[in-house]
């Protein structure tokens, strides 16, 4: 595998880069769809909606007894993070019924004023952050999209606003858990043996797993690895991370909660190739004032 290979299969649809004139908080917007922050707690109670429906329904977690009971996916951090939604405008009815996917974006100053990142639960993110005093981090998470819209344009509408975010808050780097669906980090022998051989964070960039969550990644050798068949078998959203230059940390950890095997995704913001700077900050970079 080589990462012309990956640039290859990722390459943007260029068709799309031509982007509409923007007004307003929209960040970003691809035909009926466009992409914001949430304005108010009636629509971040519809993204929790929105994310109950897909890790509850779909992806059968658990949580928490009061979120179960009002079919709401929330935590603590919901109320110190911003949430980036996705709307599909054709859709009649009100803004609960448009929410078509959602992330949550934290910012550093943000985390470390409310008790740290989330990620932190699962990964020893600490030495990273110490070997960086100068940067500036923001967490991506919680990111989840509605079925009938899991497609390459949503995937590119979500990255179209984590970039005007970045932009606008002055972030040097993002980072946060990417899921495989199960708890079998054996199930994903291929994808996770690829990810561990060809994109590792390194260096002063080098984060691991927790080490009483940690479970390895390289379970197949180098000289075994597929490179294309892995390509097909990565959820979208590491496709996108990977697309932009992002690493992926050392070690999965099996969440049972929410029946996923996690990974960590590291990307600085400067080792983003110019091509998709120019991608989405031709047009984002007007929202960063």
């Amino acid at each position: 595998m080589t990462i012309e290979l990956l640039n290859r299969e990722l390459t943007p649809e260029t068709n799309q880069a031509a982007a509409p004139t923007l007004s307003g908080d929209v960040l970003g917007r691809i035909g009926t769809l466009e992409t914001r922050l949430a304005r108010n707690d009636r629509e971040i109670d519809a993204a929790q909606a929105v994310r109950y429906r897909v890790f509850v329904d779909e992806m059968n977690a658990t949580l928490n007894p009061d979120a179960m009971r009002s079919h709401r996916d929330i935590d603590a951090y919901d109320a110190i993070c911003d949430h980036l939604l996705v709307v599909d405008n054709a859709i009649e009815g009100d803004i609960e019924d448009q929410i078509v996917g959602t992330y949550r974006l934290l910012r550093q100053e943000v985390a470390l004023a409310n008790g740290g990142f989330y990620s932190a639960s699962e990964f020893d993110i600490e030495p990273l952050l110490a070997r960086h005093p100068d940067k500036q981090f923001m967490e991506l998470g919680r990111s989840c999209v509605l079925p009938d819209y899991r497609t390459k344009r949503t995937v590119e509408l979500l990255w179209q606003g984590n970039w005007a975010y970045s932009l606008k808050h002055g972030m040097h780097a993002m980072f946060g858990c990417a899921s495989f669906a199960g708890t079998q980090p054996e199930e994903h022998a291929l994808a996770l043996s690829f990810l561990h051989h060809t994109v590792l964070a390194k260096g002063d960039w080098a984060v691991s797993a927790r080490p009483e969550l940690h479970c390895q990644m390289d379970l197949m050798p180098p000289e075994a690895v597929n490179a294309r068949k892995a390509l097909t078998t990565l959820p979208p959203l590491i496709k996108g991370y990977l697309r932009l230059g992002a690493m992926i940390g050392d070690g999965a950890v099996v969440d049972h909660a929410f029946n996923t095997t996690d990974v960590l995704v590291v990307l600085p913001i400067a080792s983003i190739s110019s091509r998709y700077v120019n991608y989405y900050g031709a047009d984002a970079g007007r929202f960063a004032s």
